[in-house]
């Protein structure tokens, strides 16, 4: 029996879609690693290769986020007039299991780890279920190795992804990690993880995690056990990390080149409203510091669009950037994803704009702002982004280069030519 396990494309003017230091998605080859050995696995990232229609699988496995959710169904859609079974799974598909439910045979909620096995025995009894929902959440030992081999290696800038925790032990209003994964924060055990990276191909590591150091204890054990390897490493974290010295020196010494942290907001106000008190923008300037004199680099995050942003925030955000030398920056739009709590907030107030959830995508304004118009918002995210790009901001950033500056250079290229390529087209100016 032939399996595809397929990644829908991006739409072609989100800034994701122009990316080109992809790498594959962690969910595709640890879903082909649950898979027996029976089975004729395929997988199919169609950001990097289309979908051959004329030849298609006895079962398509299909794996949706938010502002993919409208490509998937297609993708769904054509499968299932040809008469082959759908199944649907991910973030979008648990949080909107009905809309799911309407375009596929069978949609898993949550984790697969304990439904894969049930849905794929079935499909051959030919009793699909219409959702496989898990008792509980998985343990995370003993968790298979994820098929690489089936990746296009010559497709992605790398392929070493792996994770060794899942969730993360804040819970922010805007991010759909907490309606997932449940307010839980699971540990894999230090020795399977460093087991793991001994059958991946040598180069850098990229930990999946939403927050790596979410548990210090657990991550300074990890940070020790990279040590005798000498790995270099990329993953993300809270910025509470900057408080520990010890846990900070453990990263250092175990290879870490670079952490994805969410400032999200220059205002104190703003991060008690979106539950994430714990950063303390007082102490944003110390923690950066501490952070960089480890020799680890720093992409930051930023979220426009709060109830207490004007048009002042944007040229605010980035000057604060330059000063503190950002080595990189993602900006992003509010976006009330299904799930979450924010989205909740501004149903109630009758402030979302529309579901079209290919403009769910970070990139596009998709409600009503409180204190700037959708307008506003949409063309201040731009000008931000123009700006920290330009060759201008880039060098103010990472000159004089030293922290890992090849890494981040590389990563400020394409970001700069990804953007330069993404034409924005937002539903809720027209």
């Amino acid at each position: 029996m032939k399996l595809q396990i397929i990644f829908p494309k991006w739409p072609a003017d989100s800034l994701w879609g122009q990316i080109y230091f992809r790498f594959p998605y962690l969910v595709l080859t640890s879903l082909a690693a649950l898979t027996p050995d029976e089975w004729d696995v395929s997988i199919l990232d169609e950001n990097v290769e289309p979908i051959d229609f004329t030849h298609p699988p006895d079962l398509a496995a299909i794996s949706l986020m938010t502002p993919l959710a409208k490509r998937g169904y297609e993708i769904a859609d054509n499968f299932r007039k040809q008469g082959v079974p759908v199944v649907l799974g991910g973030i979008h598909p648990t949080t909107m299991q009905e809309e799911a439910g309407v375009h596929a045979d069978a949609v898993v909620l949550g984790e697969a780890e304990k439904t894969w096995s049930q849905v794929l025995s079935d499909f051959k009894k030919g009793t699909l279920r219409s959702f496989y929902q898990p008792s509980g959440f998985c343990r995370l030992e003993g968790l298979r190795v994820p098929r690489r081999d089936l990746l296009r290696r010559k497709s992605y800038f790398f392929v070493n992804t792996l994770q060794t925790t899942r969730g993360c032990p804040f819970d922010c209003e805007f991010c759909s990690v907490t309606s997932f994964y449940g307010w839980t924060y699971r540990t894999r055990p230090v020795h399977e993880v460093i087991d793991e990276i001994g059958q991946m191909e040598k180069g850098f590591l990229f930990f999946v995690d939403d927050n790596i150091a979410g548990t210090h204890a657990y991550a300074k054990v990890l940070f020790e056990a990279l040590i005798p390897l000498k790995v270099k490493w990329f993953s993300q974290s809270s910025l509470s990390i900057a408080k520990d010295k010890e846990l900070l020196k453990l990263a250092q010494k175990s290879g870490c080149k670079g952490l994805f942290i969410g400032f999200e907001s220059l205002s104190q106000d703003s991060l008690k409203a979106m539950g994430k008190s714990i950063n303390r923008v007082a102490e944003y300037r110390e923690a950066v510091a501490a952070i960089h004199d480890h020799n680890i680099g720093i992409q930051g995050s930023f979220i426009f669009g709060t109830d207490y942003d004007d048009a002042t925030v944007f040229s605010d955000v980035l000057r604060f950037i330059e000063k503190i030398r950002l080595e990189a920056v993602l900006f992003s739009i509010l976006t009330p994803f299904p799930g979450t709590r924010i989205r909740e907030v501004l149903a109630r107030e009758n402030r979302i704009i529309h579901n079209n959830w290919e403009r769910y995508d970070m990139n596009h304004v998709v409600f009503q702002p409180k204190k700037i118009t959708p307008v506003q918002l949409q063309e201040g995210f731009n000008w931000a982004y123009d700006r920290l790009y330009g060759y201008r901001s880039i060098f103010k950033r990472l000159f004089p280069f030293g922290r890992n500056s090849l890494f981040f250079g590389i990563q400020n290229h394409g970001f700069r030519q990804a953007w330069k390529k993404t034409v924005i087209r937002n539903d809720a100016l027209d």
